[in-house]
């Protein structure tokens, strides 16, 4: 697939390390042309799951609108491809707009719901890590819909991530109320080292 059109290219030429591809799975820089199929396998999880709280699905102007702003910003939005196809996807977005949080990010990871159980949600997620550490981003935190949401937990955890509170009924989706998990890691090196770089995460 061609990516060599628009923000994409704003990732370095060698986005992921090898760590973050396995026989069949490739992580790479989105492009515009994969908006589609990330706007179909969000669709998705935004109608059968609780993810995400959103009600009803982006359509594709608004989802491929997000992932401007979100390249706008500096910050990483990443794809798996699977044969060929895109699998799933991964991006960091600002974590709070207020102007202190900008070196902290929220990640957001969604696979294809027929290609879950095959590690790429690991790939997508251990990319995004790399990235945000490149961009000197400090803190990532994952907001996990739903306390039921295990396998999103265990992944976190595997990676680095410990629990940092649970915000309960905090959701009402599919007539019940829901909670919301967060977890946290450090991306710095040294947790009180101050930035070289003034991140603009949080401004616009």
């Amino acid at each position: 697939m061609d990516c060599n059109t628009g923000a994409a290219e704003r990732l370095s030429p060698s986005p992921v390390d090898s760590a973050a591809t396995k026989p069949g799975c490739t992580v790479r820089p989105s492009c515009p042309s994969d908006m589609e199929a990330v706007q179909q396998i969000y669709a998705f999880h935004v109608i059968h799951g609780l993810a995400s709280f959103e009600e009803e699905p982006p359509d594709l102007h608004e989802i491929s609108r997000r992932r401007t702003d979100v390249l706008d910003r500096g910050l990483p939005y990443l794809v798996g491809e699977l044969d060929g196809q895109v699998a799933g996807y991964s991006y960091a977005a600002p974590y709070r707009a207020r102007a202190a949080y900008r070196f902290t990010v929220e990640n957001s990871v969604y696979v294809d719901h027929r290609l879950t159980g095959r590690g790429i949600g690991r790939l997508l997620l251990l990319a995004l890590i790399q990235e945000c550490a490149k961009a000197e981003c400090h803190q990532m935190v994952a907001v996990i819909g739903d306390s039921a949401n295990t396998a999103s937990m265990a992944l976190h955890r595997q990676l680095g991530f410990r629990h940092v509170g649970t915000l309960h009924a905090v959701g009402f989706k599919f007539g019940r109320w829901v909670d919301s998990v967060l977890m946290q890691r450090s991306l710095a090196t040294c947790s009180q080292a101050v930035p070289t770089a003034d991140k603009p995460a949080a401004s616009g």
